[in-house]
């Protein structure tokens, strides 16, 4: 099987994955919804869940397997299997000590996190109180996943790729359940979510287990308990954590700002970001999640060409995903949070205000996906340093443009200044990814996106028209704007595939062997 059609079946494997967690995603998003709308108590505990979840994705999706997975295939190509499986442990064990020891720090130090996090909350004491009591109930939930994310660096570089894809889901399943058998019992409603975390924290750890045994790693202490590969790791996910985060840390930075809005702010952005992540996650993540290994594996034995060929392969096909999904976002972006959210607390204001954000966090949905791509294709290189001098820059330009778009625009300004700092990031990441390289198939890249530019306008053109003549209908029920959205959806896919392929798009048939490696089925390689 040729490198891009690995990369193909495991994407497709990922996807998958990753498309069920993010349905079940959305249904525990409108249990909350449901629950607590967009008030003092969903405030309180999208903060206090930003923290862990913010970790959650700097390691499962950033740092920790970018800096481990090219190190670890290194020594599995160059040293062998038991070479490797010793770094492995070692790294298991020294980051269970670490992770439980920030855990207990986290704990003491919730009061302070909080008032860094999100000071306008000190000017509402019961929302500043609940928020302490969330985020220590909930910072534990950084050991679990630290150590899923280990055992997901483990199990890719191994070619398995459907349990740490999958975990995501036991940490929806159990929040849903803790909402729904302990809210209505506690005096503090919002603690059952928190509960639910730290369940699906322990879920998520035990899937990984059995697999890693399967494949042959021990978990017994390592003896030395020091490896000396820890520190190039270490070194090497030092500055990840910026380069691979920067959208994540502009999210954060909108949080902190949005505390300083009125009240719900927060969960507007929040249930905002919720909807861009499902692309975002469903694929783009997914691709960088399956190319990293292969990139790494052409970067071990010094294959530039190779690696060259894959990153421009996983770039073209990222974007000819995230465009049709950023133009579906901006269209049907009021119907889809209607949909999705507006019932119980959750009214028709605020379904238009988290609408006004969806539509310019969409916008920049192209940027958020690219940049994983190509900050992919740096850590197989084992260059972590670039990225982060780039996120710096990108970061600086976010907080500038939220703080002067924040006052005439409010959370939506927030949200555009997360997408405009975003696509400054990709364009100073390719420039200096070319100089890396060589070169990066620029024409092909650029070639493709106007292909798919091309029909995803197409697409866009007929889905508007069709809901410019259904709007009277679709604000009469629910089960006709389900059935309007899912038609949409569907005839949208229809259209762009029909359009993609009379623009002679080569990255229609590899989706095409993604949706088949997705459902089991076999691909051509």
């Amino acid at each position: 099987m040729s490198e891009t059609a690995h990369v193909t079946k495991a994407a497709g494997v990922v996807s998958t994955a990753t498309l069920s967690s993010r349905i079940l995603g959305f249904l525990r998003d409108m249990v909350i919804a449901w629950f607590f709308g967009a008030g003092l108590s969903a405030d309180a505990f999208f903060v206090a869940f930003r923290i862990p979840n913010l970790l959650r994705r700097l390691f499962a999706e950033g740092s920790l397997t970018a800096a481990f997975i090219p190190v670890f295939t290194e020594h599995l190509y160059k040293g062998g299997r038991d070479e490797a499986f010793g770094l492995a442990r070692s790294a298991w064990w020294l980051l269970a000590l670490i992770l439980a020891a920030g855990s207990v720090v986290g704990i003491l130090l919730a009061p302070l996190i909080v008032r860094i996090i999100a000071p306008g909350f000190l000017a509402s004491p019961g929302k500043y109180e609940l928020t302490v009591l969330l985020t220590r109930v909930m910072f534990p939930y950084i050991f679990f996943i630290g150590l899923v994310a280990l055992s997901m660096g483990i199990l890719n570089s191994l070619g398995h790729f459907a349990a740490p894809a999958l975990a995501p889901v036991l940490l929806n399943v159990a929040m849903i359940g803790s909402v729904l058998l302990f809210s209505n019992h506690l005096a503090k409603p919002s603690l059952g979510l928190a509960i639910g975390v730290i369940i699906g924290g322990c879920l998520q750890l035990g899937l990984q287990i059995p697999f890693l045994i399967r494949k042959g790693f021990c978990l017994r202490i390592a003896r030395p308990l020091y490896h000396a590969a820890i520190k190039r790791i270490a070194v090497l996910m030092t500055p990840a954590v910026f380069g691979a985060a920067v959208y994540q840390i502009n999210i954060l930075v909108g949080t902190l700002l949005a505390s300083l809005l009125p009240e719900g702010s927060v969960s507007y952005l929040y249930y905002a970001d919720r909807l861009v992540q499902f692309p975002l996650g469903v694929f783009a993540i997914a691709l960088a999640t399956a190319v990293l290994p292969s990139l790494s594996r052409q970067a071990a034995i010094g294959d530039i060409d190779g690696l060259r060929e894959s990153f421009s392969y996983a770039l073209k096909l990222v974007f000819f995903i995230s465009i049709p999904a950023m133009i579906g976002l901006i269209i049907l972006r009021e119907p889809i949070v209607r949909l999705l959210f507006q019932r119980g607390s959750f009214d028709a204001t605020t379904t238009r205000l988290t609408a006004e954000a969806l539509f310019y966090y969409a916008i920049g949905l192209w940027a958020f996906s690219g940049v994983r791509i190509v900050v992919a294709t740096f850590y197989s290189l084992q260059d972590t340093m670039t990225p982060v001098k780039i996120a710096i820059v990108s970061l600086l330009l976010n907080i500038l443009l939220s703080i002067l778009l924040m006052k005439p625009m409010r959370h939506a300004g927030l949200a555009l200044a997360t997408s405009l700092s975003s696509g400054v990031n990709l364009v100073l990441l390719l420039a200096a990814l070319r100089r890396r390289l060589g070169g990066i198939c620029a024409y092909e890249v650029l070639l493709s996106i106007f292909k798919s530019v091309a029909s995803a306008t197409v697409m866009g053109s007929i889905i508007a028209v069709v809901w410019v003549w259904s709007a009277p209908i679709c604000n009469q029920s629910t089960w006709y704007l389900l059935a309007l959205i899912g038609g949409s959806v569907i005839a949208g896919c229809v259209v762009y595939a029909t359009s993609a392929s009379l623009f002679k798009c080569g990255e229609l048939r590899p989706v095409i062997d993604m949706i088949k490696a997705g459902l089991g089925k076999r691909t051509g390689s």
